[in-house]
């Protein structure tokens, strides 16, 4: 990656700035960030307190196919925000109501078998985000170089173990460590949590660094969707080692 720069958040890369500074105009602000962060959260909120009250009113299979729309819409309008930054004030928003419909389904299924695992895995989400956003501006975590790689190593190796594990679902199988609930397995769940958490460092790192470099307006709306995509990674992670510690 060029410059001394890294992010794994593939909607944070070293070269997300470079064409987009502000000329002539107002330029990306942290509290503006922060802003549309609130706004897509309650996106998320919004889409998934429907697909939740779906489950809870009909059957938890009325809302599989709200999940895939979500997976499937949300992965295209990611990608369409990351080559097409400057529609991230539109992009975003639809990810973000897409996710929810994710998340509320599989969280209402969840909490269906395990009462009371989606609000516990909410609150860890926002405690975590508070305490890495305290790290971070205490300076007890710093995104240095050597930091940056290792996170963004760790964030590629098990980007592909879920590929693998993808892959092999197709012909009955799946890696058995980050599924299994067993002791192994649990830790494995946790690393990955740990990993997931650290991923917000290195966005509030970036965030940062683009106020400095006055990034155009519209990319407050570009950082906030980066952060959304570490939050809802990290939550789906904490809700799926909440599931494993309930089948023990």
């Amino acid at each position: 990656m060029p410059r001394l720069f890294r992010t794994s958040n593939l909607a944070l890369n070293a070269k997300t700035f470079e064409d987009h500074r502000a000329v002539g105009e107002e330029s990306m602000t942290l509290q503006g960030t922060v802003n549309k962060t609130g706004v897509l959260l309650l996106c998320v909120v919004a889409t998934a307190a429907w697909t939740w009250g779906l489950a809870r009113s009909e059957t938890p299979a009325a809302v599989y196919p709200w999940i895939l729309g979500g997976i499937f819409g949300g992965f295209v309008i990611a990608l369409g925000t990351i080559f097409r930054k400057d529609y991230a004030p539109f992009t975003a928003p639809l990810y973000a109501l897409c996710e929810g419909l994710v998340l509320g389904g599989i969280s209402s299924t969840l909490d269906l078998r395990f009462p009371g695992i989606a609000i516990h895995a909410v609150a860890l989400t926002f405690g975590t985000l508070g305490v890495m956003l305290l790290a971070y501006t205490s300076g007890l975590i710093r995104a240095t170089e050597k930091f940056k790689i290792g996170v963004v190593a760790a964030t590629g190796a098990i980007a592909i173990v879920y590929l693998i594990d993808l892959v092999l679902r197709f012909f009955g199988m799946q890696v058995p460590l980050i599924n299994e609930s067993g002791p192994l397995g649990i830790v494995v769940s946790l690393v990955i949590v740990g990993i997931a958490a650290l991923n917000l460092i290195l966005d509030f790192d970036f965030v940062e660094t683009g106020v400095q470099e006055h990034a155009a307006k519209y990319m407050e709306w570009y950082g906030a969707f980066g952060l959304m995509v570490t939050l809802i990674w990290l939550y789906l992670e904490i809700l799926r080692l909440m599931s494993k510690m309930r089948r023990r």
